[in-house]
């Protein structure tokens, strides 16, 4: 039992190695998560077109929306399992882990439900136009159909990597983006089901990874094993994972609200400037994953220190982390400014939709740097269990910093280089606000 508990844990060792070595399955996984809407926007834009490819895209930003307040949470589920890790206190991580799969099958069922009848109502909310909605409801509802999946992998791969493992969620979900792959083709080009093939091959694929992740848990010897029988929520438990995760969960959510508002506004340019940006995000997808990897690297890093009060440690993690995911921001925002369409033309060779894309990227791209420090500081203070100073933040600049531009200076210019704009405003916001608390606030030792 001494030997696997050890294995995972991050508070011994060269810091930038366990923060790399940890973090490159972190990104290899985000990367293959990625590539489910990314490959279903290929192939829907290349044998599909333009309208249905816009619709594709017009859904992202209302599954963040739902999905990203669960995400919150798992986060909360995320620090407390790790801390009571680097702990080594069996028993509360025993309840902890239980208490995480219960609160995901309640919310995924609920979620299930609310997604899809709510769909077309929210869609309509959002201005999608009338030549693309059919397309967009019909993606939409059948994403939803499977977004249990989507949660239970998202809690079970969290769960492991709070423990240590980020090498078996990537191998899962290499499985399932394969598996994504070959049934786009199937479902779309060979047998011609239009959008609708798309959304079930990404349904049945999501549905596989969370089948897999759920079977290592309860097959596992360890002490974070699943136990089927013990699947339920422990009020205390779940009282502190809600404590932790719920800011994360809001500051997702509304952040999300405030894109399902920049789409509303891309949405007024008509169906080419919908599938250009819609193109950009994908790849801006695939862009800020180092980010995101090493900001849930740093999480887990100083949720373990924390718990074996190592707070020097912590604070040298912080600093080594911070560095090494800028430095990777700043090589791919260069790549992506220069060969800008180049990248955008896997997806369409319509100019118009290109246009879009090329506007889009080379607007936003120079501010990655400010989008890095932000996360990598995030992901530091969330690991020391202040989940609503981030929350705060993100909120505050993110959303109606964001929506303030936005609303105020759409009617004046009616630019579509308005919305782009609003996203590096608001990175450099919260990058200095972070900034600010990180280095005069007594975070450390609370």
């Amino acid at each position: 039992m001494e030997n696997t508990i050890k294995k995972g844990l991050m508070t011994e060792g060269v810091i930038w190695k366990e923060l790399l070595f940890f973090s490159i399955p972190l990104l290899l996984g985000n990367l293959f998560q990625q590539l489910y809407n990314t490959v279903d926007s290929i192939i829907v834009g290349n044998f599909c077109g333009k309208n249905a490819l816009a619709a594709v895209g017009s859904s992202n930003p209302i599954i963040n929306l739902l999905v990203s307040f669960f995400m919150g949470l798992s986060i909360g589920a995320g620090v407390i399992i790790s801390r009571y890790f680097g702990a080594r206190d069996q028993e509360k991580l025993h309840d902890a882990v239980h208490t995480s799969i219960a609160l995901t099958l309640v919310v995924g069922i609920f979620m299930t439900i609310f997604g899809y009848l709510a769909s077309p109502l929210v869609l309509e909310l959002v201005g999608t136009p009338a030549k693309v909605m059919d397309n967009s409801v019909l993606y939409l509802q059948i994403y939803f159909l499977g977004i249990l999946g989507v949660m239970l992998y998202n809690m079970g791969s969290g769960i492991l990597r709070a423990i240590g493992d980020s090498k078996n969620p990537l191998y899962f979900l290499i499985i399932s983006s394969l598996t994504n792959i070959v049934l786009d083709l199937i479902f779309v080009v060979t047998l011609d089901m239009g959008i609708a093939g798309a959304a079930w091959a990404t349904l049945i694929s999501q549905c596989l990874s969370a089948v897999l992740t759920m079977i290592l848990l309860i097959r596992s010897k360890a002490e974070y094993r699943v136990i089927l029988k013990d699947i339920k929520m422990k009020k205390d438990m779940l009282i502190s994972i809600i404590r932790i995760g719920l800011p994360s969960g809001i500051q997702n959510a509304i952040v999300s609200f405030s894109n399902v508002i920049v789409q509303k506004n891309i949405n007024s340019f008509g169906a080419s400037a919908m599938a250009g940006c819609g193109s950009y995000t994908k790849i801006d997808g695939f862009a800020i994953l180092p980010v995101m990897s090493f900001s849930m690297a740093m999480t887990t890093f100083v949720g373990q220190n924390m718990g074996a009060k190592k707070y020097d440690r912590v604070k040298q993690g912080a600093k080594t982390g911070m560095i090494m995911s800028c430095s990777v921001t700043a090589a791919i925002a260069l790549i992506l400014f220069l060969f800008a369409p180049n990248i955008l033309r896997i997806f369409s060779e319509d100019e118009k939709v290109l246009y879009y894309g090329i506007l889009m990227m080379r607007t936003v791209v120079p501010g990655y740097l400010f989008l890095a420090i932000s996360h990598a500081l995030s992901g530091v203070i969330r690991g020391a269990g202040l989940t609503t100073v981030p929350m705060i933040v993100m909120v505050c600049c993110w959303c109606f910093l964001r929506m303030a531009w936005i609303l105020s200076m759409m009617p004046i210019f009616h630019d579509i280089r308005v919305v782009f704009w609003g996203y590096t405003l608001t990175w450099l916001a919260s990058c200095i606000c972070m900034y600010v608390y990180y280095k005069k606030a007594h975070w450390l030792y609370r």
